[in-house]
């Protein structure tokens, strides 16, 4: 979820994604299944590939094992006695509301293939289809980044986003000199006149606090919150490579984003604002704030996450920050089922969501979440 902004024409600039150019030697060899929870070289080999993200992390996993239930499981053409030089990790979701499949990976904004290998990923991708008679799923998802399978795989587009990074390696005087003077340049001045507190951490007060601003978000945006749960098994798996960040007004918290830091890149990964108190430029304070503390420390991305391609206003919030888009496809074998019945998402679920108080809008939100993925 992004920060909560409004939906507005723009103009967008989007480049096209950089694909990865993959090696094709002759045999990609016999494909293996591991827990990446449990081989002991999972997260060396995360932590040493090039493309090797926060999603892919045992941190992630952890945290989608405890608190959905979900079963990780990676294939690779490498033996378990041998270094992991390649991999593509799933979650196996099992709901009777849903349908089974395995998806790389819930609730992740991208999750690459972890190989240069052409054949090896091909391989692999063939193991993930042949899971889809042989463990009776309905169909397999990948959400790849920077690669896009071939055709001969099967794998058709399933939904596209538009993904957002901030490079960070620019000065600091080049990266505010690309800030949009009126939507982040003033608001960072309004927030500082209007003597916004800022806080970070991984407390319980700061939790509370996001929570409170998380409920009231997603209620504007007619969908239940995630559940508490999540982001305090977030905060057991990640410990301080997750941050809470909070703007108040006095006593008042009006802003909030969740970052998690891994590797080079610090990730956006939720927002949320009492829209009450938005002209006073808490979601600037937060994102200024980060951007700051990242720099500090030597970070080279700020990764901005996905974008619906209809929302407009989110594209530009990040855009307007100096960030660069490009289009992002989730991939899917044999086919995703139909979502909802647009009569429903325009006209059922805002009524449901918008009428039910807050301790319903949470019991809904902890029981659908789980069968989202």
């Amino acid at each position: 979820m992004g920060p909560d902004v409004e939906r507005l024409e723009c103009g967008i600039r989007l480049a096209q994604p950089a694909l990865v150019s993959l090696a094709s030697p002759k045999d990609a060899g016999t494909t293996y299944e591991i827990d990446p929870l449990s081989d002991s070289r999972w997260e060396s080999f995360v932590q040493n590939h090039p493309r090797g993200s926060v999603f892919h992390s045992t941190g992630w996993l952890r945290a989608l094992r405890n608190v959905y239930g979900y079963r990780p499981v990676a294939i690779t053409t490498c033996p378990p006695a041998a270094p992991l030089s390649n991999s593509i990790v799933f979650c196996e979701i099992t709901s009777w509301l849903t349908g089974r499949r395995f998806v790389s990976l819930p609730f992740s904004d991208h999750c690459d293939p972890l190989s240069d290998n052409l054949d090896e990923v091909d391989a692999l991708l063939s193991c993930a289809r042949k899971w889809v008679h042989g463990k009776s799923q309905s169909y397999v998802e990948i959400r790849p980044r920077s690669w896009e399978p071939n055709a001969h795989c099967a794998f058709r587009p399933a939904v596209t986003y538009y993904f957002h990074r901030l490079d960070l390696r620019a000065s600091m005087p080049e990266l505010i000199r690309r800030f949009h003077k009126d939507c982040v340049q003033r608001k960072i001045r309004r927030a500082e006149r209007e003597k916004l507190n800022y806080q970070e951490g991984i407390s319980e007060e700061l939790l509370q606090s996001f929570y409170k601003l998380l409920v009231m978000t997603r209620r504007r945006q007619y969908l239940p919150p995630q559940p508490l749960s999540w982001f305090r098994g977030l905060i057991a798996a990640f410990g301080h490579s997750l941050k809470i960040r909070v703007a108040y007004k006095n006593q008042l918290p009006v802003a909030s984003i969740l970052t998690l830091s891994h590797k080079r890149s610090v990730v956006y990964k939720y927002g949320c604002s009492d829209a009450g108190f938005n002209s006073l430029g808490g979601m600037a304070l937060l994102f200024w704030k980060t951007i700051q503390e990242a720099k500090d420390q030597g970070f080279e991305e700020l990764d901005l996450g996905r974008s619906d391609i209809d929302n407009l206003g989110l594209i530009a919030f990040k855009e307007h920050w100096g960030a660069r888009g490009s289009p992002i496809t989730y991939w899917t074998c044999p086919h995703a089922p139909s979502s909802l019945p647009s009569w429903w998402k325009k006209y059922l679920v805002p009524r449901l969501i918008s009428s039910a108080p807050d301790l319903a809008l949470k019991a809904i939100g902890n029981i659908a979440y789980k069968h989202v993925g």
